[in-house]
């Protein structure tokens, strides 16, 4: 889908609200601001929307950049489903990816993760039947902890003297969780190894590992895909198609090509937003999905970073890994090539934080993860759109230093020595995919790696990362992790005030636009589907 480019002409019309960033934090503050009967502006860099949301083609393939799979939608009851929905006008829909949603593979040995968690108790009992106590009380924590979450967030909606009444009562149970490692929960249950590699193995879903990631996020995270994996029925793209329209029904528009340069702040409040051409917008809200870092760091004048003091707050983040990521095009028909919808987790050995701290240490050691996605086969579409075409995607992580070199150059036109390294890392990558679907060897038309560089230059975060903020215990404890800013009419929405990914920066909407609306959205968001 097309969105219209920014031009000066767009200043004419007045706008209740201006969101920067059309990902999905973004798009869904938008669309519940409009059902509200708020005109919302969302400019967005990049020449398409959606954030990590959008797809590109290439050569007659398209490819997500980063939905992969999204648990709990196809339940038409589950809290994302409802959501969603409400913000499509039900026009998004969803396919289920069937019984088994991930594999875990170490070298020979491989676990699969099956949907629904009576039957993913039943297949880790087969694996571990000597552990049936310990990956119990595991399922047990798994759920506690997902529930103390609604807590802890509604926390973050509400006006300050009731949040801080509030907070000890509603954050209780989560903090307990939150402030311990994964590793550290996991390993009080049970000191097999290889049980230990297999529950801690979707790390790679909030792009930090076990020892150093917050148990919560690792909980909200394994949680949300007991029940299985869903992918958008015509892509991911098709996410931002079905929320434009809502958008555009109140008047507002998303634009692209629009690229904010500073939020301008007069007398401690927000007024609008300097464009990159030097052009200026005025709104009453203005609503930040750029990421924490972007906001606070990029976006706001020294003079206001001071007043606020902005720039203590900021040293106390992490950014989340950078990544890496493959896409391969193949003019065969996935049938042909046996590709499933399942997707593969590989790992040179179940001690992830060894894997990865070796990595780092010595860059010629094996790769700590190799994920592999298969999103042809998952969209029920594909076979229309593209006939006798298939895809696959396969992502690794890495150290941003590593191509902080060629920080200042342009997008394909990073120098001979930027190609040969990529080069390198795709052959290393591509060694261990080959490893397992060795049927695709010698039949590939079209493959390209994106690196750390590449999410900087479309997507704006700093150094690569897709996960924004670092999900260690420490980041829960940060309460300023909130929709409303110590400016006036600056609001914050999308993953860094929630967590990471598309159900957590969709939440990151929600609470945002309940803060502005002065209302519960959620309520109003179940009541609304009844």
């Amino acid at each position: 889908m097309h969105y219209p480019l920014y031009k000066k002409e767009h200043l004419n019309e007045p706008y209740d609200a201006i969101v920067i960033g059309s990902g999905i934090g973004g798009i869904s503050a938008a669309a519940l601001l409009s059902k509200a009967g708020k005109k919302v502006l969302v400019l967005e860099r990049h020449y398409t929307a959606g954030g990590f949301t959008h797809t590109f083609q290439r050569k007659g393939y398209e490819w997500d950049v980063g939905v992969h799979y999204i648990g709990e939608v196809h339940r038409k009851n589950s809290g994302l489903r409802k959501i969603f929905d409400y913000i499509t006008n039900k026009n998004l829909q969803w396919a289920f990816m069937g019984e088994i949603y991930d594999k875990i593979i170490f070298g020979e040995e491989s676990y699969e993760f099956v949907s629904g968690t009576a039957r993913f108790k039943e297949r880790l009992y087969q694996y571990f039947p000597e552990e049936k106590r310990a990956i119990d009380q595991y399922l047990s924590l798994v759920y506690q902890a997902a529930a103390a979450t609604k807590g802890f967030f509604m926390e973050k909606a509400l006006p300050p003297l009731a949040s801080k009444l509030a907070y000890p009562f509603l954050s209780s149970k989560f903090l307990k969780l939150s402030d311990r490692t994964t590793l550290e929960v996991v390993r009080s249950l049970t000191d097999n190894p290889k049980l230990i590699g297999v529950l801690t193995a979707q790390y790679g879903d909030y792009g930090l590992p076990p020892g150093e990631s917050s148990f919560a996020v690792h909980a909200m995270i394994a949680k949300h895909y007991l029940d299985g994996g869903n992918y958008p029925v015509g892509g991911s793209g098709e996410i931002c198609s079905t929320i434009r329209p809502v958008i555009e029904a109140s008047g507002g528009k998303i634009l692209v090509k629009a690229e904010a340069q500073e939020i301008l702040v007069e007398s401690g409040r927000a007024v609008g937003v300097k464009l990159h051409q030097g052009d200026e917008i005025r709104a009453p809200l203005v609503i930040s999905d750029a990421g924490v870092m972007n906001t606070f760091g990029r976006l706001l004048s020294p003079s206001a970073q001071e007043k606020f003091s902005i720039q203590s707050k900021l040293k106390m983040i992490k950014p989340s890994l950078s990544h890496l990521c493959i896409y391969i095009g193949i003019k065969e028909p996935h049938q042909n090539l046996n590709l499933g919808k399942t997707n593969y987790w590989i790992y040179p050995g179940y001690d992830h934080d060894a894997n990865i701290e070796r990595y780092l240490k010595d860059p010629s050691s094996p790769l700590p993860v190799v994920y592999v996605s298969f999103p042809s086969v998952k969209d029920p579409t594909w076979e229309k759109r593209f006939p006798g075409r298939s895809t696959i995607e396969v992502i690794g992580f890495t150290p941003y230093e590593w191509f902080s070199k060629w920080e200042g150059t342009e997008w394909r036109k990073r120098g001979d020595e930027y190609l040969a390294f990529k080069q390198q890392l795709s052959e290393r990558m591509m060694e261990q995919v080959y490893r397992y679907l060795p049927q695709i060897q010698g039949k590939i038309d079209h493959m390209e790696l994106s690196t750390p560089l590449s999410t900087k230059h479309f997507c704006n975060y700093q150094y690569g990362e897709i996960y924004g903020l670092e999900h260690s215990p420490e980041r829960f404890r940060m309460r300023w992790l909130r929709p409303k800013t110590p400016i006036k009419n600056l609001f914050l929405t999308g993953q860094d005030i929630v967590t990471d990914g598309i159900g957590g920066a969709l939440f990151g909407g929600v609470l945002a636009a309940s803060v502005i609306l002065r209302k519960n959205v959620m309520k109003e968001i179940l009541s609304a589907s009844n």
